[in-house]
């Protein structure tokens, strides 16, 4: 392996000797918008089509925001007067309303007999570094991409002699009996055109998409068949596909003349091909991202070329660890253009998807985003950005009629439509949370860092944040600190209270970094002023009888350990406010905190939230034992897409996102200001090589290590001054813009 990815590396991809029986185990492809789930039978070939847009309409399309703000008074009242349950009235009564559910659109189906020539071995693949799922048996060979450049889904499918029928389906597992259908099925000069339009039943809209598919044949004989069409004696097929969501009727015709519009005006020599053409532009985009960023742990070459099959269940080999880190990389940066990826990425094959495949704020999404920066993947943070800046109007709508506040407040979940604060209930008051617009912009914040520029919609993101924390933090303690309340850590309550409390660990993390970062963005103005002594004014966070940094800074609190969610040490990550070498002393409490902490119902989010917080408490023992749950758990299936719980429980993309992060935070760690190599190595990986990463000083650096040395080669961006920091103690480290610097480390 040379540290850059190449097709040919089974680091870079990975196979199976048999077709996907289940939607869960189909090899993924995606560009942010379309996205594939690809079966790669030749006798029965299918690719379920979904699109970021498709969410059902299920009355959550109409919700708004409780109007509370005029009962908030009288609530912190009570709760600042001991009453511990006061917070379950702060409500309109309402029922719990989940967000709009995500769903696929449809399938393509190419279905047929064989011929004799197609028999022989079977083999299936997906290559990270091309987004290319292909399948082969005999002179049979099926190709899909999804473009990043045009938009489009890609089927290129070729034998000597192809008889099938081709259909759009969109009988999926869950689809509602009561969907309006259409089909459209036309001959072409060149094939033939399908769509599907679908509308949403017990809708009070027009709410509607569209599937276009343009099929090319060459050979042969195409004529219109019942459910399509019927291609007999072809030589190869092209499919291009794409989904609208819309109201109203669609133009197909322009649809049509669009995707034709993405063919060459003439056959080209069939080394140049009209699919070799689509995919040399769609690489041009997604293999220079894949690129950046590889992770090499000399891993036996016998069990880097297993199926992923095999390979998943040897949990302890380092052939697993780079295939799942490659893979995690490439799933991530396929799910994220128009936005990131939800839950469930930017795939199902079912309409019920678990928690309506939503985007869940208070935790999923930003772990699954947690390596944007570090692993170079500016489009994921790209992706979030969108999301964000598209919903700031909800945002600020929250704020005003659930708080009586100015600025801005995220709601814990969205269907990536509305951004407004519906989703609650009595056991889980999510329209209590506050903290959720620091997180979200937290990565933003991390990229412009990398980059060494201030966004000037983050600035002003940030800035209306801190809007709502002047409005809002109005309330004071008898020692005359400041007092957030009502305040919610999720998904937990106190041990001796209900779930709106007070002084929640992370609300208080969170405002004193919104508050601190708003005014580093806007230096030398009367507000940025304002906001850093506004801050100042923030209570520390306690520690309770047992040592453990409290989830509830206020007295007579009680923590309840066993819980999935580690909301109290957001300061300890992603934040850097707490950490081993400014606050020791929070450090030790954060690592007792830890250590107490259950993990409840085995999610996977919680163990990979528990080993990125060790991570950076530099806890390498902590870190192994978390991950090994994870890969021991059977939570990955054949597509090296993971579940929600162990035994692939609930398809779920928090492990599968998430992981590349906590490998590069066992050995690299940077702010602006530090960089730690090293910091939480397993032992089970005592050599390897991470190149590409990116550091928040402006720096990419790349980390060799054996069991003896390490050698870490800096290439920075601007002239700075940084700590190091590794296990032989701290030095100041000089980097000069476009000097490169070689760090060789002793024995660990």
């Amino acid at each position: 392996m040379t540290g850059r990815p190449t097709p040919e590396s089974p680091v870079h991809g990975t196979w199976e000797p048999l077709p996907a029986a289940r939607w869960e185990d189909a090899y993924l492809s995606g560009n942010g918008k379309h996205g594939a789930l690809v079966f790669g039978d030749p006798d029965d070939d299918r690719v379920i089509v979904t699109h970021h847009t498709l969410v059902r309409p299920n009355g959550a399309e109409h919700a708004r925001p409780p109007r509370l703000a005029a009962q908030l008074p009288a609530l912190q009242d009570r709760l600042l007067a001991g009453d511990l349950t006061a917070a379950e009235d702060f409500t309109d009564g309402r029922p719990l309303q989940w967000v709009q559910p995500f769903h696929p659109a449809f399938q393509t189906r190419l279905r047929g007999r064989p011929a004799a020539d197609a028999e022989g071995d079977y083999h299936r693949s997906v290559d990270f570094t091309s987004g290319e799922v292909m399948a082969h048996r005999g002179d049979w060979r099926s190709r899909v991409f999804v473009s990043r450049a045009d938009d489009v889904i890609v089927q290129h499918v070729t034998a000597a002699d192809l008889t099938l029928d081709l259909a759009q389906e969109h009988q999926l597992p869950g689809a509602p009996a009561g969907l309006v259908v259409g089909h459209g099925t036309f001959l072409t000069p060149d094939g033939a055109l399908l769509n599907l339009r679908v509308r949403y039943p017990d809708s009070d809209s027009d709410r509607a998409y569209t599937g276009v598919t343009l099929a090319v044949v060459t050979g042969g004989t195409t004529r219109l068949a019942p459910t399509g069409v019927r291609i007999a004696g072809a030589t190869e097929v092209l499919l291009l596909t794409r989904v609208r969501r819309h109201t109203g009727e669609l133009d197909v015709a322009a649809e049509t003349r669009a995707l034709q519009a993405l063919l060459p005006d003439e056959r080209l020599p069939d080394e140049r091909r009209p699919y070799d053409t689509l995919l040399d532009r769609h690489l041009a985009l997604h293999r220079t991202a894949y690129a950046r960023v590889t992770l090499d742990l000399r891993a036996d070459a016998t069990e880097r070329a297993l199926p992923g099959s095999e390979l998943i269940k040897q949990p302890r080999s380092p052939a697993l660890l780079e295939r799942l880190f490659a893979a995690g990389r490439y799933h991530l940066l396929s799910a994220s253009g128009l936005l990131p990826p939800r839950l469930t990425g930017l795939w199902t094959g079912d309409w019920n998807t678990a928690w309506s495949g939503a985007f869940t704020n208070d935790a999923n999404l930003n772990l699954q985003t947690a390596s944007a920066a570090s692993a170079a993947l500016p489009e994921v943070t790209d992706a979030l950005a969108s999301l964000i800046h598209r919903q700031l109007g909800d945002w600020r709508e929250n704020a005003r009629v659930v708080f009586g506040a100015r600025g801005v407040v995220a709601p814990a979940h969205t269907d990536g439509e509305s951004g407004l604060s519906y989703h609650f209930s009595r056991e889980y008051p999510l329209h209590l949370w506050t903290a959720g617009a620091d997180w979200l912009l937290k990565p933003l914040v991390d990229h412009d860092e990398t980059r060494g520029e201030r966004d000037p919609r983050t600035a002003a993101a940030l800035a209306e944040v801190a809007l709502f924390y002047e409005d809002f933090l109005t309330r004071t303690a008898p020692d005359g600190q400041l007092v957030l309340v009502p305040s919610y850590s999720p998904e937990n309550r106190p041990a001796n209270a209900s779930w709106g409390a007070v002084n929640a660990a992370m609300d208080l993390s969170a405002a004193r970094h919104a508050l601190r970062t708003a005014a580093v963005y806007h230096p030398g103005t009367p507000e940025a002023d304002r906001w850093s002594a506004l801050a100042d004014r923030l209570p520390p966070h306690r520690v309770n009888a047992d040592g453990a940094l409290a989830e509830w800074a206020w007295p007579g609190l009680d923590d309840a350990y066993d819980h999935r969610h580690l909301s109290h040490l957001y300061g300890v990550w992603p934040l850097d406010e707490i950490n081993p070498y400014d606050t020791p002393e929070l450090g030790e409490a954060a690592h007792r905190a830890l250590q107490l902490r259950g993990a409840e119902n085995d999610s996977a989010h919680g163990h990979l939230h528990h080993a990125l917080v060790a991570a950076r408490l530099r806890d390498g023992e902590r870190v192994a034992h978390a991950l090994g749950q994870v890969l021991d758990g059977d939570f990955f299936h054949v597509s090296l897409m993971s579940a929600h719980y162990p035994n692939r429980d609930v398809y779920n993309a928090d492990a599968a996102h998430t992981l590349p992060g906590v490998l590069i935070e066992t050995l690299v760690q940077s702010t602006p200001d530090r960089l730690v190599l090293l910091p939480a190595l397993s032992a089970a990986y005592p050599q390897g090589r991470l190149t590409g990463v990116r550091t928040r000083f402006g720096a990419e650096l790349d980390l060799t290590w054996t069991p003896d040395t390490a050698v870490a080669v800096l290439r920075p961006s601007r002239t700075h001054r940084v700590e190091l920091r590794t296990s032989s103690g701290t030095q100041p480290l000089e980097l000069v813009a476009g000097e490169d610097r070689v760090l060789t480390l002793g024995a660990r």
